[in-house]
């Protein structure tokens, strides 16, 4: 009897384990076939999954933060050419808000830190392909050197498409400091952009993307409207405003194809493991 138990037990894990399988691989044949599909009543209630690509640099450089300009170039006639729409911070919180609706298949790209690279290569590509995009400066580090960008080449982007926001004054982990070292970092940031570019800093991205539920509580008590993680997954109704998701962007083997397949598999990511907090 303990026998014909153990072999049906067995039976039964094999028989859940090749449907579990089957049910991978439906899931990626439905999205290599462009269509995206529910898969449970959340995804449902949390509606559309709205794509924020997160880049550092534009240059030659070898190193995982850096996307080429040619590759940057064949990215966004990429999203171009499929029918995605650019919007800006200010579009993504409205719609998360209920008080406006998004263009189809939006995209939110974003830049973190602030380069100089991001003025003299992405700027013009973006400007090509007619796209918005929104920069998370180092406030403390503009004009600093010839690394970063300067309070200049900001405001003229500002006139064509390109939303300015906080990425701290200093770009220390906020993990690392103290409540009041924390609210100095993002106040300071904050004026002092407000101070050079002449209108309200609503948004900010963490340093490193470290974050907590506190420092995302001391980021909505400075005045912040929204803040932006690394966090890997789309942003949906069931997002947290002070800890949205973002898909990251790096230089790899095959950066192309890494660049597809974030886009094609970021459902999966999520589903299988990559939770909402």
């Amino acid at each position: 009897m303990y026998m014909v138990w153990k072999k049906a037990l067995a039976e039964r894990r094999l028989l859940l384990g090749v449907l579990a399988g089957l049910s991978l691989m439906l899931a990626v044949c439905f999205m290599e076939a462009g269509e995206l599909h529910a898969e449970s009543t959340t995804d449902v209630e949390n509606g559309p999954k709205i794509l924020v690509l997160n880049y550092h640099k534009i240059d030659e450089a070898f190193h995982p933060l850096s996307v080429s300009p040619a590759l940057f170039d064949e990215q966004m006639r990429f999203l171009k050419e499929q029918g995605y729409h650019t919007i800006s911070p200010q579009d993504l919180q409205a719609a998360l808000e209920g008080e406006d609706r998004l263009p189809s298949n939006p995209v939110l790209i974003t830049f973190d830190d602030g380069y100089a690279d991001n003025y003299a290569n992405a700027y013009p590509i973006l400007k090509q392909y007619d796209m918005k995009a929104t920069i998370f400066v180092v406030a403390g580090f503009v004009g600093k050197s010839e690394r970063y960008l300067t309070w200049e080449q900001l405001r003229e982007m500002e006139q064509n498409g390109i939303t300015i926001e906080s990425h701290t004054m200093n770009h220390i982990p906020l993990e690392e400091l103290t409540d009041e070292q924390i609210r100095t970092e993002l106040r300071d940031s904050k004026q002092l952009l407000e101070e050079h570019l002449g209108h309200p800093i609503q948004y900010i991205a963490y340093p490193t993307g470290t974050y907590n539920l506190h420092i995302a509580a001391l980021a909505k008590e400075a005045g912040y409207e929204a803040a932006y993680t690394i966090k890997y997954g789309n942003v949906d109704l069931g997002s947290n405003l002070y800890a949205l998701e973002r898909t990251p962007v790096f230089h790899t083997e095959n950066t192309m194809q890494s660049f597809y397949e974030r886009l094609r598999y970021r459902p999966l990511f999520e589903e299988f493991g990559w939770r909402k907090r």
